[in-house]
């Protein structure tokens, strides 16, 4: 019977040879991940042996908990909130890693997005675990029932399958191309549905970009998001997966609830304009708008390919006066990695302060806007009250525009300084 990734991953992972979309069943989560935060994992561990008798979770090999909200704590309960998880994850045998950085990237790091598994988190931007062929499923509190119990119910969901062709211009990225999902499809196009996403424009694009639009699978509507292994996959995670797994890829003749193609040739640098995700925009309609703040980081950017492409729109620039912008890199592996390439103190000679990372900046715990002021932002949303004030405003856009946009004070478009860079860079390989 052919199959999609998903229906093949749940069949393994349920003990069936194969499943359709609508069957229920009992599936065996190969990870369970999971970061501290006030109302889910204290809530987990204590339910866990309060309703349901469960001391210990099982399989703890397959546990891993991220403290990476909160970081540093700025009062006592917040540090007592860390305390807690720590204990539980040293009494359970569960690995708590800690101010390593963001834990959908870091969990990429360690090896728990292995090609073929089934993962489940609380968090749905653990969808971004899709691009190493991870189907990674964020349950909300549903995770509980992972806590306390080997096998979770789950309905088998259908499956999108959305092919982007074409070749993408200069100064557009991995988020312009999710942006404009949405607002081709529409945000509750993939309502449910898995979406297994290719086509020659993802085969081309870095593993990083492509965990930029699997992690945003959500607005979309969508459970998670898919991408078959290829080459630079299985590269990373040869000698770095968790589990010993085959890859995974849907059968030439798999059976889809629905099949797009969207050609990206014509795509031009995109902003989300507030207040909703799914309010995509040309960015030449909000250009010379002022702004205050950018925020350059998150689970969706803040990668090393941003951060270099911030790096060549900054590089021998300074940003304008009064101008706040934060960059927060999704890992201390790619902020180390970047300190090695001279990229970090370009950012700070333009005047950018760098953070450690975390979630903070993203859910304006850290760098709070007050009334009437706007951002850019490379974070996953754009609602009121997101970073601050619900007076406030946010823009989403890619990691070049924040940058220009930090030159100039307002929005701008970031092609004629990465125009600008391109001669720059050849010049310099050439001496």
């Amino acid at each position: 019977m052919p199959q999609t990734m998903t229906e093949k991953i749940l069949a393994r992972a349920s003990g069936r040879e194969s499943v359709r979309p609508g069957e229920e069943l009992m599936a065996r989560p190969d990870f369970v991940i999971a970061y501290d935060f006030p109302g889910y994992t204290d809530v987990f561990f204590k339910e866990a042996k309060e309703d349901f008798g469960v001391d210990k979770v099982p399989g703890p090999e397959r546990f891993v908990l991220f403290i990476d909200h909160m970081v540093p704590a700025t009062a006592p309960k917040e540090e007592e909130m860390h305390k807690v998880t720590r204990a539980w994850g040293k009494a359970q045998g569960v690995p708590v890693h800690e101010r390593e950085g963001i834990g959908h990237q870091v969990s990429a790091e360690l090896g728990y997005a292995t090609p073929g598994a089934f993962a489940v988190h609380f968090d749905g931007h653990v969808s971004q675990l899709g691009a190493f062929g991870t189907l990674a499923m964020g349950v909300r509190k549903g995770v509980i029932e992972a806590f306390v119990s080997e096998r979770m119910a789950l309905v088998v969901p259908g499956t999108v399958k959305i092919t982007i062709t074409g070749s993408l211009q200069p100064g557009v990225m991995a988020r312009d191309v999710f942006h404009h999902m949405v607002r081709v499809l529409g945000p509750s196009s993939c309502r449910f549905k898995v979406v297994e996403l290719g086509g020659p424009v993802i085969d081309a694009m870095s593993i990083e970009g492509r965990q930029t639009i699997c992690g945003q699978a959500m607005f979309l509507g969508a459970t998670t998001m898919l991408i078959a292994p290829d080459a630079k996959t299985l590269a990373h995670a040869k000698g770095r997966s968790k589990i010993e797994l085959d890859a995974v890829y849907p059968d030439v003749d798999a059976v889809y609830d629905r099949e797009v193609t969207i050609d990206v040739t014509d795509l031009t640098p995109i902003v989300v304009a507030p207040p909703s995700p799914a309010n995509t925009r040309d960015l030449t309609d909000y250009v010379g708008l002022e702004v205050h703040t950018g925020y350059l980081g998150s689970c969706a950017s803040g990668r090393l390919e941003d951060l270099r492409v911030a790096a060549d729109v900054l590089r021998g620039r300074k940003i304008k006066p009064g101008f706040q912008l934060h960059v927060v890199p999704t890992s201390q592996a790619i902020m180390s990695q970047a300190a090695r390439e001279g990229l970090i103190s370009t950012l700070v000679d333009a005047g950018a302060f760098i953070s450690s990372s975390s979630c903070d900046y993203c859910y304006g715990r850290i760098a709070t806007m007050s009334d009437g002021q706007r951002a850019v932002s490379t974070g996953t949303l754009n609602t009121p009250g997101r970073m601050g004030s619900a007076d406030s405003e946010i823009f989403i856009c890619n990691a070049a525009v924040v940058a220009a946009s930090a030159i100039e004070g307002c929005i701008a478009d970031p092609r004629p300084y990465l125009a600008a860079a391109a001669p720059a860079a050849i010049e310099g390989s050439v001496a």
